[in-house]
């Protein structure tokens, strides 16, 4: 299951793209064929070609349309809106959920574009494609950290744009979804008595995601593992800097609890 709702606001650039395009083309152009008739390879002129992929995408039939502008640039490779279609390419198969696809139509684009004003557009595309495919946190998180990579480097890229902004607070939340693989992971090893194993997981979510909601509890983890080691003093260390840092939290009040009845001449602070 994704972590998003799919929440496509920003791509309304890509809709008015789409509406600037007709109007810019000819208005009465005719849309072709039905079907499978429509992706086939037939000789078009780009505006009728363009606009059948239009007409596919307005009628809620993305896949269809993604289809069809690829046909514009391959039938019309040097026409000027064969780059417009490239993108348009992208976007449909965005909405098809064809992740794959548009995630290679963006790379296209961006290969043949680097320097276009629509490049932070087609790269936001890449991270919303890997976002949407993040999984629970049972599963690999492969796509997990592609996301992030895709969404750092939009705000690395473009760092004053609305993708950025957007990038921003999904990079948040896909941190927070590493963490609590993590600590899914440090928990395993911790009922399996594997508590060196346990305390590098817990201590990766202290470093590395400390601003994730995951931090307290692994506080916690290091407190009980230190404990199950007979490392009283540093788990002291761990309950002292939860105590510290989150005082209200249900977490500290376990490690206190834990300190006070396995290791009571230590004071957690």
């Amino acid at each position: 299951m994704s972590i998003n709702a799919h929440g496509r606001s920003p791509l309304r650039l890509a809709a008015l793209a789409v509406a600037t395009a007709a109007t810019a083309l000819t208005a009465g152009c005719a849309a072709g064929g039905r079907g499978k008739r429509d992706t086939s390879y037939v000789a078009r002129d780009v505006d009728t070609l363009y606009m059948a992929a239009k007409d596919r995408l307005d009628r809620n039939q993305p896949k269809v349309a993604g289809a069809l502008f690829d046909e514009v640039e391959r039938q019309h490779p040097y026409s000027p809106w064969a780059r417009r279609a490239e993108l348009m390419s992208a976007f449909s198969y965005y909405v098809a959920r064809d992740y794959t696809k548009s995630i290679q139509a963006s790379q296209r684009f961006l290969s043949i574009h680097p320097g276009n004003k629509d490049a932070p557009y087609a790269y936001y595309l890449i991270a919303l494609c890997y976002y949407e495919q993040i999984s629970d946190v049972t599963r690999d998180q492969k796509i997990t950290e592609q996301a992030k990579t895709a969404l750092t480097e939009v705000m690395r890229r473009f760092p004053e744009t609305e993708y950025a902004a957007d990038a921003k607070l999904k990079l948040d939340l896909v941190n927070d979804h590493l963490a609590g693989k993590e600590m899914e992971i440090g928990r395993f090893y911790e009922r399996s008595g594997k508590w060196l194993a346990a305390q590098l997981r817990f201590r990766n979510v202290i470093q590395n995601y400390q601003t994730t909601s995951h931090t307290p509890e692994a506080l916690f983890r290091l407190v009980e593992t230190n404990l199950a080691l007979g490392i009283p003093v540093e788990a002291e260390k761990n309950a002292a800097v939860l105590g510290s840092n989150y005082p209200g939290s249900k977490w500290y009040q376990k490690a206190y609890r834990l300190m006070n009845k396995y290791a009571p001449d230590t004071k957690a602070s």
